[in-house]
């Protein structure tokens, strides 16, 4: 596991966006696993002006996203596939027909999970994903005490996240508790992960997940069984580490290696 500390939320996001250029400069066809919330949106603006001033192409690239929630249409506001078109797919060379949400119109969820599992093998498999963390630990919608080796389910989301998704939604507005979203299995089949905390209020799980033992009650303490994980973090959501200090010493012996 690589953990990357840089002081600032841009200049982590900067990194980030940094990286997925170069996955997608070294692979033809690559397939990008996305991520939405806060944790990725400096990162995605990034690779907007990528793509802009440096002639990033995103035309080759497919993309499968983490999760969706169960009862919003694509065009709801806070739906996921909006979100996507909105931050980041209108504004980028992608065919929006190679970028994959879990989305089921048909109630029939067992099926809509096992095609996307089907559709993701099709492709050859994630080469590179792009995660978040969310403040309980959760990678996903993957809650406390999921299985580590679970597939592309339904998942009932905790309090915690539906309290801190809740400024998404106005008061009027119907807020899902049920999601669809990659299993953690799914997830650590990935060839490469891209892990992006930012924040304090990120802290806690941030050190859970790289120096705590790994357990379902933080679910993201899994990627320290995958042997490519890079881990990029602003000083905030680093506080809680205990070897932060080692950390900012390996990383500088990495790119002195790497010259």
């Amino acid at each position: 596991m690589r953990v990357v500390i840089l002081p600032n939320e841009k200049e982590a996001s900067s990194f980030a966006a940094e990286f997925i250029e170069n996955f997608i400069a070294q692979k033809e066809n690559l397939v990008l696993g996305l991520a939405t919330g806060s944790s990725v949106l400096l990162t995605y603006e990034e690779l907007i002006k990528k793509h802009a001033s440096n002639g990033l192409s995103f035309k080759k690239v497919t993309t499968f996203n983490l999760d969706e929630y169960i009862g919003l249409k694509p065009g709801h506001s806070q739906s996921y596939r909006h979100y996507m078109n909105h931050k980041l797919f209108n504004h980028i060379d992608i065919d929006k027909k190679n970028t994959y949400i879990p989305e089921c119109f048909n109630e029939d969820y067992e099926l809509c999970c096992a095609n996307y599992e089907s559709k993701i093998k099709s492709t050859g498999g994630i080469d590179l994903q792009v995660l978040g963390i969310g403040a309980n630990g959760h990678i996903g919608f993957n809650e406390p005490t999921s299985s580590l080796r679970s597939r592309t389910r339904v998942k009932t989301l905790t309090e915690n996240t539906i309290k801190n998704n809740a400024r998404f939604f106005n008061d009027n507005e119907l807020q899902p508790s049920i999601a669809v979203t990659m299993g953690i299995g799914t997830i650590m089949d990935a060839e490469s992960i891209l892990l992006i905390g930012l924040g304090k209020h990120k802290s806690k799980s941030v050190a859970d997940l790289i120096e705590g033992p790994i357990s379902s009650f933080c679910p993201g303490s899994v990627l320290q069984n995958h042997q490519n994980v890079v881990i990029v973090l602003d000083s905030l959501a680093a506080s809680d580490l205990k070897l932060y200090d080692y950390y900012i010493h390996t990383e500088k012996m990495y790119l002195e290696f790497m010259g």
